[in-house]
């Protein structure tokens, strides 16, 4: 176990860190701490950095409510930059974006990796910017009530395609409806890690219930 008097702060006393969520694994922000943020940092649970402008401590979520529930803190091998993984109570960006890294520079055609959060963040970028030409930006300019009716259309083709037993048409309209609901999702505000947890909270009752089920 690695102690504070170990790591290695620069001339001006503070150290780089890399916040990332606990459940995802999506990096949400680069911020610095010094000595007394990062024993706040411990103590309370919650992240806590040294703004680098205007020169003072701050707790992430004190004003926006986004408050960052530690789950660990690792150092790397050189002592002198840490990761911080979090359970979030809201977005890391003041933006309003869930990571404050959302403005895309380069995909690799050969190694890109497909992931949920990764097609909502081009989906928040969607609604953020409008690009012309989009399906995306056509549905987000029509509002809630077209979304809506498309999720209901595609709940529908998943029926149709199920009960005819059609393994590559069901699929297929899954696929459209996950995508029309992610649309959705992001019109309202609401993220992966939303569902996730809500999914994890309904894991532990399901499984106190199968206890007490067992136990009488």
């Amino acid at each position: 176990m690695v102690t504070i008097e170990k790591l290695k702060f620069d001339e001006k006393g503070l150290i780089p860190a890399v916040v990332a969520d606990a459940a995802s694994g999506q990096v949400l922000t680069l911020a610095y701490m010094n000595r007394e943020s990062l024993e706040i940092s411990m103590r309370e649970g919650r992240t806590c950095f040294w703004s680098r402008s205007r020169q003072t401590l701050w707790r992430k979520g004190e004003t926006s409510g986004n408050v960052q529930h530690i789950v660990s803190i690792t150092a790397d091998c050189d002592l002198d930059a840490l990761t911080v993984l979090v359970n979030k109570d809201g977005p890391a960006c003041h933006t309003g974006a869930e990571s404050c890294f959302h403005n895309l520079l380069y995909v690799s055609p050969e190694q890109s990796t497909f992931s949920l959060q990764g097609l909502c963040q081009l989906l928040q970028g969607r609604k953020r910017d409008l690009p012309e030409g989009s399906y995306t930006t056509y549905l987000f300019e029509k509002g809630l009530d077209k979304i809506l009716k498309k999720v209901g259309e595609e709940c529908t083709e998943v029926i149709i395609a199920a009960k005819a037993q059609d393994r590559a048409e069901t699929i297929y309209e899954i696929a459209d409806l996950c995508y029309h609901t992610l649309v959705l999702m992001v019109q309202q505000g609401i993220t992966v890690e939303d569902v996730q947890k809500e999914l994890a909270s309904r894991h532990v009752i399901d499984h106190k219930v199968k206890q007490e089920k067992m136990t009488r």
